[in-house]
């Protein structure tokens, strides 16, 4: 059995969320559950996705859902798949659901050089109403699009607000994003208004914006209203912007919002695939679908709380930006940070934590590899007796990663590994506060979430690596992909893998553990390494090679090799160290006596830094066609290029033998 962390006080277990929803459920439903009891979370979980509509029943009316109608039936067709419609016949408002606050702080905004600044659930509430007066007389109405060119402060978030109130559609990137990724993005939504910034901060540099945005709405022509917020200085040229106005002016004095009720298949966002292996694909995500998930897996499995202070480090680029806005539903504060999270050094988020109270942080794997790399140790630089959960996702995170939580972090704390995606907007796995925590697993599967482990030829495994598939529908998948006649983007990307077989097959390759009932997760099955036929996840690889102290990051893929394939590994080495045959040595004799020999790679190749995602992922794709000779496009999908440049640079050594 793997290693056990943490287990959940008595105190911790009556405290908690889901203590009241087991009981809620449990009454409402005769099912003789105990929240003391033990295992009994997978009796819950059972219950879920047995019982499907009366658990997103429950969910809506445990989380307290507010609609001017209430659904006649909660789906209509569990054998649509995908397809289903759910919470028929009612009509509700997403950003009324958010702004249900008591006039507390609802957000603080901290920038990288130190300006801070709060509002009030009524702030936010006056002032999404003044965006939602101008976007109206803007021609903005009902599904229509609204984007955001923003960084991770508090006017994007009312700006989506703003839209939401009168039913538009948001859909939103970073400013870090590029303009060619951009306008991938945008032009196929066709906005009628854009928000952004002039400038923004990044590592003590400022970065302008505005020309960027002038080439976007160059090549968008459906958008005339751009709103722009002058965040770093006062004087903006809005030549160029079509309806150019000042945020402040369009605000206005601000107003109630008249909170528009719209059907629950109504489209909330418009998400982005990462678009390392083609132009991003746009998912439309229902209200109702959106909404519903993100309560439950904030309020029951997240536990949070009215007066908790939660944080993540993430752009708007990314779905757990998206995620995070739902906390305003709960009444908690939302803190969020823009710049780099390491600026001017690795003790930013835990100062920031101290200083602001919060209660749950939210980041990502490659940050806490990155801390461990330096030698980082956050109980010493900070006070963080009010923290009691740690939120990780965007990749796996290896046993050594949780250890080092446990060990540099605090002991007594929740460390709620998640996993999901963009495409759902939300978790087939997550954690709870009633379980207990084992390294390098994922606590459970999410209620309601009917995933299963399947081997190539759709057989249900335990203890085995497999393919990560849901067989039963949920309310925040895609409603639709956008131009896609027949459904043939979405039917390719998720349902015609197991052809004997209508599940959701997610790209992710897990094992699922019968003695703990958690689940580690391997890296994308996509990305899946095959040496000798033998399937080998990348992240087994990552959670030997990034345990070396003079290794910071890394990369694996297959090259096809005269008629198989061969492992090439990518260093960044710590600062200070370089790739020497000595540390090749060492990593070729951890991966053989902690993995397999199967788990050694042919080559070995320093690089300087390693591509990801915007998304904080590795983009493993990319490279694996790269040194396959296949084209790789829409690059502007990567946070770091030049990375991606360097290794293409690489490939002369990689061939010159095939």
């Amino acid at each position: 059995m793997a290693k056990l962390l943490w287990t959940p006080s008595e105190e911790v277990i009556q405290k908690a969320n889901i203590t009241r929803y087991i009981e809620y459920v449990s009454k409402r439903f005769g099912l003789g559950l105990d929240p003391l009891e033990k295992g009994v979370y997978f009796r819950l979980y059972r219950w879920s996705v047995e019982n499907i509509p009366a658990f997103w029943m429950s969910v809506w009316d445990f989380c307290g859902v507010a609609a001017s109608q209430r659904f006649y039936e909660v789906v209509d067709d569990l054998t649509r798949f995908p397809g289903a419609r759910w919470f028929n016949g009612a009509t509700l408002n997403f950003a009324e659901n958010l702004l249900r606050g008591n006039g507390k702080n609802a957000v603080k905004a901290v920038r990288e050089d130190g300006v801070e600044r709060s509002f009030t659930y009524h702030q936010l509430y006056m002032m999404a109403g003044g965006i939602a007066r101008g976007l109206r007389e803007a021609g903005v109405g009902v599904g229509d699009a609204v984007v955001g060119y923003m960084p991770t402060t508090a006017e994007t978030t009312i700006a989506m607000l703003g839209a939401a109130s009168i039913g538009a559609t948001w859909s939103s990137t970073g400013t870090e994003i590029g303009v060619d990724a951009a306008i991938d993005r945008f032009s196929q939504l066709s906005p009628k208004a854009l928000f952004t910034v002039d400038a923004y901060f990044y590592r003590g540099k400022k970065y302008d914006v505005l020309e960027r945005v002038r080439k976007i709405v160059s090549n968008i022509p459906s958008i005339k209203t751009v709103v722009v917020l002058p965040y770093v200085g006062e004087g903006v040229d809005l030549g160029g912007l079509p309806g150019g106005v000042l945020f402040r002016d369009f605000v206005g004095e601000g107003c109630a919002p008249e909170f528009v009720q719209v059907p629950t298949s109504t489209p909330i966002y418009i998400m982005f695939s990462s678009g390392t292996t083609g132009k991003p694909k746009c998912m439309a995500q229902s209200v109702a679908g959106v909404l519903v998930n993100h309560l439950k897996e904030l309020i029951i499995h997240t536990d949070l709380k009215p007066g908790d202070v939660i944080t993540y480090i993430t752009s708007p680029s990314w779905m757990m930006w998206n995620w995070l806005m739902t906390s305003l539903a709960t009444g908690a504060t939302v803190l969020l940070y823009d710049g780099d999270p390491n600026y001017p050094d690795w003790r930013r988020m835990w100062r920031l934590i101290e200083e602001n109270g919060v209660s749950i942080f939210g980041c990502s794997a490659s940050y806490i590899n990155n801390l461990r790399g330096m030698g980082a140790s956050p109980r010493q630089a900070a006070d963080l007796t009010t923290l009691r959960e740690i939120s990780q996702t965007g990749s796996p995170l290896s046993a050594d990663g949780f250890e080092w939580i446990y060990r540099e972090v605090k002991q007594d704390l929740h460390f709620n590994s998640i996993s999901g995606g963009t495409d759902i907007n939300g978790c087939f796995a997550i954690g709870s506060p009633i379980l207990p925590v084992y390294a390098g697993q994922l606590q459970s599967p999410a209620l309601g979430m009917k995933v299963k482990c399947y081997d190539e030829e759709g057989n249900e495994v335990y203890d085995r690596e497999g393919e990560l598939v849901c067989e039963a529908p949920s309310p925040s998948m895609p409603l639709y992909f956008l131009n896609d006649p027949g459904n043939e983007k979405y039917l390719d990307a998720y349902f015609r893998h197991y052809t004997h077989k209508r599940v959701w097959r997610h790209g992710d390759y897990v094992i699922f553990h019968s003695d703990t009932g958690g689940i580690t997760f391997l890296g994308r099955s996509d990305a899946t390494l095959k040496p000798s036929g033998v399937r080998i996840g990348t992240a087994e690889i990552y959670s030997v090679v990034e345990t070396i102290p003079e290794i910071a990051d890394s990369l694996a893929v297959g090259q096809n090799w005269k008629g198989d394939q061969r492992i090439i590994l990518f260093i960044k080495m710590a600062k200070g160290h370089t790739l020497t045959e000595e540390v090749k040595e060492k990593i070729r004799r951890s991966l053989r006596e902690r993995a397999s020999p199967r788990h050694v790679p042919a080559v070995i190749l320093e690089v300087p830094d390693i591509p990801y995602t915007y998304n904080l992922k590795k983009v493993e794709t990319a490279v694996a066609n790269l040194v396959n000779r296949r084209k790789v496009v829409n690059r502007d999908a990567i946070m770091n290029p030049e990375a991606l440049d360097y290794i293409e640079k690489l490939l002369p050594t990689l061939w010159e033998q095939a």
